[in-house]
């Protein structure tokens, strides 16, 4: 089954709006893991506006399952991984003040870089993957850089999937194809959802793990967290 990892960034924009600690995000944390979640993605960016630095540490210790800090490897970001030793975590090309994740590496150009980041964390006993997008060139330059995982940018998927989904799907299913060649795994995320989970999941056979911020808080505003997380799980199965 591939696994569901839940992201609270939402959880902390909302927390951050009042300058309080309600919602309390730790205590959302422990509550997805409760309901099902078999892993809790943050990832903090610079500007600190959603999950914060001091949010990091303060799950160190709480999230029992796999635990994601995705995030562009400055300094200080390494050093954070560093010291909090996550499961995984998740290397993503955001230039200062972006919105939010919206393209992968160029892992061509980017190589040596990578290679070196990636070494650091590896050596460490970390996980490592990569964001990357559907070009071919990104997958198989992913593979020299050390990376165990790539994690698809389905956000094209997710634009294209109500107006023809046979067609959003065909170049994730080829790079997941080439992925599995080179001997890469396989995570994804980006507006993935209810309504488009179950049928990315039942074509790309080797994923691993989807991780699901934004639709997933969304979606319980109305159905509630748990009833919530247990419908992704269903999509997953």
């Amino acid at each position: 089954m591939t696994k569901l990892s839940v992201n609270i960034n939402k959880v902390a924009t909302i927390r951050n709006a009042r300058g309080h600690n309600l919602p309390d995000l730790v205590q959302v944390a422990k509550d997805c893991e409760r309901f099902g979640a078999q892993g809790i993605t943050v990832h903090p960016r610079p500007d600190e506006r959603h999950i914060r630095y001091q949010d990091v540490y303060d799950l160190k210790d709480v999230v029992t399952t796999e635990f994601n800090i995705e995030g562009f490897p400055n300094t200080k970001f390494i050093d954070l991984v560093l010291e909090v030793k996550p499961t995984q975590v998740t290397l993503v090309p955001d230039p200062p003040g972006v919105l939010t994740s919206n393209a992968g590496w160029d892992t061509l150009k980017q190589k040596d870089f990578l290679r070196e980041v990636i070494e650091t964390f590896k050596s460490a006993g970390i996980r490592t993957s990569l964001f990357v997008d559907t070009e071919l060139m990104n997958i198989e330059h992913a593979a020299p850089t050390g990376a165990d995982r790539i994690e698809f940018y389905t956000g094209p998927y997710a634009e294209q999937f109500d107006d023809n989904k046979e067609k959003a799907i065909a170049p994730f299913i080829e790079a997941a194809q080439r992925a599995h060649q080179a001997g890469l795994e396989i995570n994804a995320g980006h507006d993935l959802n209810l309504f488009n989970l179950a049928y990315f999941k039942q074509n790309i056979p080797n994923l691993l793990e989807v991780s699901i911020g934004h639709a997933l808080i969304c979606d319980a505003l109305y159905l509630g967290l748990e009833e919530t997380i247990q419908r992704y799980l269903s999509c997953l199965k």
